[in-house]
């Protein structure tokens, strides 16, 4: 048998479900492999090896088994956890705990999870990068702001890790990482008990290595029926959407996003060209101005108590949101609910659209957690995306596609990406 920590969460139910693994044996080798890779990775804002233990014998002790029983999971630490401290990557809440589990925490334990501990996140899921490293290359970023989550699931520490996406936090990361990042349709999962961002643009993501367990962690959050997985033969229409962003694109982005839809085409699938409809040229400007009007408000308390204590880059965020108008705030609104209304009736000739998920490979420093332009677009139209680790850069560093479903055309998104995933393979995994 492979080594425990590296099947994904699909196999782990399969296995601890009918008594052939044991959650403590599981959540060792997990911890196994954190205890080696950690202090290069640096994933983890918050673990306690004891704690874990304790409640891996606890879950073995239960006759109630869920669906995600004994499977390992890290929870990106701007979610509230009522065991851990939840610290969203600021010394303004170092030590803090709170009363109670966040929504979706609640629902992952009532279903049988290991929560293993509180993932790295940029300071209150913003742009300033934190301590962790790239698990491919430690002098890489691993992305923003999720980076703990992907990081973690990338290197084989735990198979799923909570992700939020305020622009592109879960599929940059996901894509820098080369895992599965998937972004639902906005608001499908619950965000209680979440730090807002900008609540008009916050989404919960999942970060995980295969489409089989980004379905099965669904159908748990969203009490959703099992994906149907397509047939060999069932017929696929893509819409190759190369964005208005494409000149910013790396040529190896360029190259996956070319490549994929060759490939896919030899296949059988329907492939042709989509071009984003006006406004939505202009979402990069509406983008900023939402963000930065909710974050400046949302952070109030923090900004009036204790601005000595946030970063220049979030700061200058919060800064800006304070003299935007309610007018122009307004204004962006409205233009993106027209983008959404246009973008919309794309789907009508298409199943999903093929994008690119980020720039290229993960940059070179830990500074920048790299440009969220191919990513935001599809986080402001509040359509479901998957970004799906096809390929390798020219530094052996993964690059992703990116797949976009219609609103709340969720399992037929992951239907696809699964089939697409299986035709297209895997680019550069870690070595263990």
């Amino acid at each position: 048998m492979q080594p425990l920590n590296t099947l994904s969460a699909t196999e782990i139910v399969a296995l601890t479900l009918n008594g052939t693994v044991n959650c403590e044996t599981l959540a060792r080798e997990c911890l196994a492999r954190v205890a080696a890779r950690e202090p290069v990775v640096k994933a983890w804002a918050f673990i306690d090896l004891d704690q874990v233990l304790r409640e891996a014998k606890a879950l073995d002790s239960r006759a109630n088994r869920g669906p995600l029983f004994g499977v390992p999971v890290g929870v990106k630490d701007i979610i509230e956890t009522a065991d851990m401290p939840t610290q969203m990557g600021s010394p303004i809440y170092r030590g803090y705990r709170t009363l109670s589990d966040a929504g979706c925490v609640a629902q992952l334990r009532a279903a049988g999870a290991l929560i293993v501990g509180k993932t790295v996140t940029c300071e209150f899921a913003g742009p300033a990068a934190n301590v962790t490293t790239n698990p491919h290359n430690a002098a890489r970023t691993p992305g923003g702001s999720s980076s703990g989550s992907a990081a973690a699931v990338a290197d084989f520490m735990v198979p799923f890790g909570f992700g939020t996406q305020t622009g592109g936090s879960v599929q940059r990361p996901a894509s820098y990482c080369g895992i599965v990042g998937y972004k639902p349709t906005f608001g499908l999962i619950n965000r209680q008990g979440v730090k807002p961002a900008a609540e008009s643009l916050d989404t919960m993501g999942l970060m995980v290595r295969t489409v089989e367990d980004a379905a099965l962690f669904m159908q748990v959050l969203t009490n959703s029926a099992k994906v149907q997985w397509l047939p060999a033969d069932a017929p696929i229409r893509i819409g190759l959407c190369r964005t208005y962003a494409w000149k910013d694109a790396d040529e190896a982005t360029r190259n996956a996003v070319e490549n994929a839809a060759r490939r896919l085409e030899k296949v059988g699938f329907s492939v042709c060209d989509v071009a984003l409809p006006p406004p939505c040229e202009g979402l990069p400007r509406t983008r900023e101005i939402i963000n930065d009007y909710e974050r400046a408000r949302g952070m109030a308390w923090e900004w009036n108590t204790h601005a000595d204590k946030i970063t220049d880059a979030l700061g200058k965020s919060i800064r800006n949101g304070l003299v935007i108008p309610r007018a122009q705030y307004i204004e962006a609104l409205e233009q993106v609910a027209l983008c959404r209304h246009r973008v919309a009736a794309l789907f009508t000739d298409v199943d999903v659209l093929l994008t690119p998920a980020a720039d290229g490979e993960a940059p070179l420093g830990l500074a920048h957690t790299g440009h969220h332009r191919f990513q935001s677009i599809w986080t402001q139209l509040r359509t479901p995306t998957v970004t799906l680790p096809t390929d390798a850069g020219p530094s052996g560093m993964p690059v992703g596609i990116q797949l976009v479903g219609a609103h709340f055309a969720d399992d037929r998104l992951l239907a696809i990406a699964q089939r697409v995933f299986a035709l297209l393979g895997q680019g550069p995994r870690i070595e263990l």
